[in-house]
């Protein structure tokens, strides 16, 4: 597949299991504010994820623990919240075969929105980081969430391709495909859970990834 040799991987829920994310978000900063205002840990969770909803994934602040820690007032350091859970850091089953197989052929990068917190403790915990060329953070880097097509045209610049020559593999369907799609360039949405309807390049998982590329490579056909 001469004509695509660059593959760019999102990180939470795509390669990284979403434990160790959701025991830092969901649980840990509830239990934090909990504790501080004496409330229960379901009034407390209620309350957390309110305010994330409030935001949306769309905002910059939504991937910043340490503008939480300071919105919610809590003790503590956040670093601590990190390191607490990091052995719930998990690839999913299928990824090293994955990355192992497909490092022949192409060069692979992480596209993450993610803060580079997360990234490293991620990257580090998994041993992963030999695979990959380079390793974005959108939020961290860049100062951009994954939601406009300029965000993947700086990343083809800084790799020295072009649109056409790089796919993206990702679960958030509008970041992760809808978004890359618009600048050009080739992309797959990884479902999972079967929350969307399938069709041609929608996988179940990596595996299926890996099934889509071959597909393309004996058909010649690289239209996405």
């Amino acid at each position: 597949m001469k004509n695509i040799p660059l593959i760019s991987f999102d990180l939470d829920g795509t390669l990284v299991e979403p434990t160790y994310v959701n025991l830092v978000w969901e649980r840990g900063i509830p239990e934090l504010y909990a504790q501080k205002n004496h409330i229960t840990l379901e009034q407390a969770t209620a309350r957390v994820m309110s305010e994330y909803e409030r935001v949306g994934d769309g905002s910059l602040i939504w991937y910043d623990i340490k503008y939480w820690f300071d919105f919610f007032d809590l003790r503590g350091d956040w670093k601590g919240l990190l390191e607490e859970h990091r052995k719930e850091i998990r690839l999913f089953p299928e990824v090293k075969d994955v990355l192992e197989e497909l490092k022949e052929d192409f060069e692979l990068i992480v596209t993450s929105n993610a803060a580079r917190e997360f990234v490293e403790m991620e990257i580090k915990e998994t041993g992963i980081s030999p695979y990959f060329s380079r390793i974005f953070s959108a939020t961290s880097d860049f100062g951009q969430v994954k939601k406009i097509p300029q965000f993947y045209k700086k990343i083809c610049e800084i790799m020295g391709v072009s649109p056409s020559q790089m796919i993206h593999v990702g679960d958030h369907y509008e970041f992760d495909f809808l978004v890359p799609k618009e600048l050009g360039m080739k992309a797959c949405y990884l479902d999972r859970n079967g929350t969307k309807p399938k069709d041609g390049f929608t996988i179940k998982n990596l595996k299926g990834f890996v099934h889509l590329l071959k597909e393309f490579r004996e058909k010649d056909n690289m239209i996405l």
